[in-house]
């Protein structure tokens, strides 16, 4: 059965919201962060960098968001979240699934910061020349894949919607529908509806 580290208030939501459009059985193994659970020698053994989300798979292991949603889009292909190998439309869902962690999270973390990367260096560009990639493919909608919902989106716009939580980005109106539409499904209702039983509990 597929196993998820996880705590409510991580980035293991994300897992967690991707787990429930999937499906399938999984467990959810509970990580205290204030307690240092992450950081003990048990978990480390698990994932040296001391964080989540991690799924275990068997005897598989797969650590970060990007790779966890691939994993597990490509995995289950009844559930609809990726498109073939060989579809028209993979580059683009690659594209998005991993310009969040290489692009669109480290400008949020500029902008955070009150820092300025230099643009010819850094892998991720300017904040605002990524903000407004992201705005470009997200104004046709629905979907980063237009009226095909996948797991680029279950990435994306739960970052958005964590990263207009804290107001590191601006409201534009295509980010906050867009993350409407995410809260609106089935799945994600699901998710938050299990972790607020498991924080009150």
């Amino acid at each position: 059965m597929l196993k998820l580290y996880h705590n409510p208030q991580s980035r293991s939501t994300v897992v967690h919201t991707m787990l429930h459009e999937l499906g399938e059985p999984f467990e959810i193994v509970p990580i205290d962060l204030k307690a240092g659970q992450q950081r003990t020698a048990e978990f480390l053994k698990i994932n040296p960098m001391g964080k989540i989300p991690v799924l275990q798979d068997g005897d598989v292991i797969v650590t970060e968001n990007p790779a966890i949603l691939t994993y597990l889009a490509d995995k289950y292909p009844k559930a609809g979240l990726a498109p073939a190998v060989d579809a028209p439309e993979r580059g683009t869902y690659l594209r998005w699934m991993f310009f969040y962690g290489s692009c669109f999270e480290p400008a949020c973390t500029d902008m955070f910061m009150k820092r300025e990367s230099p643009a010819t260096t850094v892998g991720w560009g300017k904040p605002d020349t990524v903000l407004d990639a992201v705005s470009a493919a997200l104004k046709p909608g629905p979907w980063l894949l237009g009226e095909r919902f996948s797991a680029a989106d279950v990435m994306f716009a739960s970052g958005i919607g964590y990263m207009l939580g804290f107001k590191v980005i601006p409201e534009r109106p295509e980010y906050v529908a867009y993350v409407e539409r995410l809260k609106a499904r089935p799945a994600h209702k699901a998710a938050v509806a299990a972790d607020q039983a498991r924080m009150a509990g």
